[in-house]
């Protein structure tokens, strides 16, 4: 039965206050004002006074108005039908198509229980060099993409859903720019993408509290498609702005700050959303890959620093690139050891000798004399650059560990380098006329 109440006793920003017993934590409402219904959350309780977050603000409520509780959280439905679809935050369609009424499923659940999960153990190739060879996606794993603003992420999160081995794309926006999104849409669509994709997109122009809901809305959809046996990956754009949010209500709430006035329980929140990464038993998969923008690039604001601590490692995203040093995929042991046996000497030969390059630069540019050994290193560095670090560069992981040979083929000889000898014999490329 649904709970009515007509007692609004305060309005502050976008939250309304009404007293009413029996409700719980993110319960939905219905707002009855004379410009018609708007939905609320329930974002806190304290005894019978009940806060709501209004989706569309509170500009024409009054405190006269009716409150309706709907006795349900948040819920989205969910269907084969929504490939290809776009909704918003609060999972209305926006691209004028039907809505989505069977089947609805709550969202916010709880993470899956380990008893039903197992351990990752398969690749999700990009055909980005830079990732399949050196910092392998792991099904099921959840890493940020760590980046500035200005830098290409929503590019490379649009490349990785054109070309990762996946049944499933799911693209929550949070924050978004319109261009931004219709980027995405008219990549995917050109890229033959569209048609296994889904869209959650808030707009900066969008109520707050739906972009509080987009990650809630994207991965309760993307676990039901796991339940179904489908590999879904899931991509977020900016989880900064979520947690951004998070802090506008908070100090709407007049909670008591914490680190640069984000609230207590920042950790709590961005864990409820990453850990919803998972490889089910005898179903399929969720793997994550969000965004995280470092306000001044730097990765002790809070945001990227409980973010660092609860996923399992980074995308570093710098100049145009993914900087080797800065990232790291803490599970690419559990499948690059079974890929091809080169793989792995490829990925820390490669390193240590690209880190040696970066060495010999910072001598040149302090004027020092370069020897032969500098000179090699310096053209082994513009190759490396070239061939494997630029974002453009799309080629399957085995062909990828090819141009690792040939590039180390083109600047040094076999016993210059570390590699160990049966490996030189079987994939050290032919010099010239041999």
């Amino acid at each position: 039965m649904r709970k009515i109440s007509t007692r609004i006793t305060n309005i502050v920003g976008n939250v309304v206050s009404v007293v009413a017993d029996g409700i719980a934590y993110e319960e939905l409402a219905v707002l009855l004002t004379s410009r018609g219904r708007s939905l609320a959350q329930v974002i806190r309780l304290d005894g019978d006074m009940v806060y709501l977050q209004a989706f569309a603000g509170t500009s024409g409520i009054s405190t006269g108005d009716e409150v309706r509780f709907l006795g349900h959280p948040m819920r989205v439905g969910f269907s084969e039908d929504m490939m290809g679809r776009i909704f918003n935050g609060s999972g209305i369609p926006r691209d004028n198509g039907p809505e989505i009424t069977d089947n609805l499923i709550d969202i916010a659940g709880p993470p899956v229980n380990p008893y039903k999960r197992v351990i990752p153990r398969n690749m999700v190739r990009t055909n980005i060099p830079m990732i399949d060879v050196f910092n392998s996606l792991v099904e099921s794993q959840k890493l940020p993409i760590f980046s500035v603003s200005g830098e290409p992420y929503n590019e490379l999160l649009a490349r990785i859903a054109l070309q990762a081995e996946v049944d499933v794309i799911l693209l929550g926006g949070i924050g978004l720019k319109y261009d931004q999104f219709m980027y995405f849409k008219n990549t995917l669509e050109d890229g033959g993408a569209l048609s296994r994709s889904i869209f959650f997109i808030h707009t900066a122009a969008d109520p707050i509290v739906e972009g509080l809901m987009v990650p809630d809305l994207t991965l309760a959809v993307a676990e039901k498609f796991a339940l179904h046996g489908k590999k879904v990956l899931v991509l977020l754009t900016d989880m900064t702005n979520f947690a951004d949010s998070l802090k506008e209500i908070a100090i709407t709430m007049e909670q008591v700050p914490s680190n640069r006035g984000y609230p207590g329980d920042l950790y709590t929140q961005l864990a409820m959303r990453y850990e919803k990464a998972v490889d089910f038993s005898e179903a399929g998969s969720i793997t994550i890959l969000a965004v995280t923008t470092m306000p001044g690039d730097d990765v002790t604001h809070p945001v990227p620093d409980n973010t660092g601590y609860i996923t399992e490692g980074q995308f570093y995203l710098k100049n145009g690139r993914i900087e080797p040093f800065g990232s790291l995929s803490r599970l690419k042991q559990q499948v690059n050891k079974d890929t091809r046996k080169d793989h792995r000497a490829i990925m820390d030969g490669m390193i240590q000798l690209y880190a040696q390059y970066r060495e010999t630069e910072e001598k040149r540019a302090m004027g020092f004399r370069m020897s032969e050994w500098d000179r090699k290193l310096l053209k082994y560095g513009g190759l490396f650059e070239t061939r494997m670090m630029d974002l453009s560069v799309n080629v399957p992981l085995e062909e990828a560990l090819d141009n690792g040979w040939k590039i180390l083929g083109e600047c040094f000889k076999p016993e210059e380098t570390n590699f160990r000898t049966d490996l030189i014999e079987e994939f050290w490329p032919p010099r010239d006329g041999q």
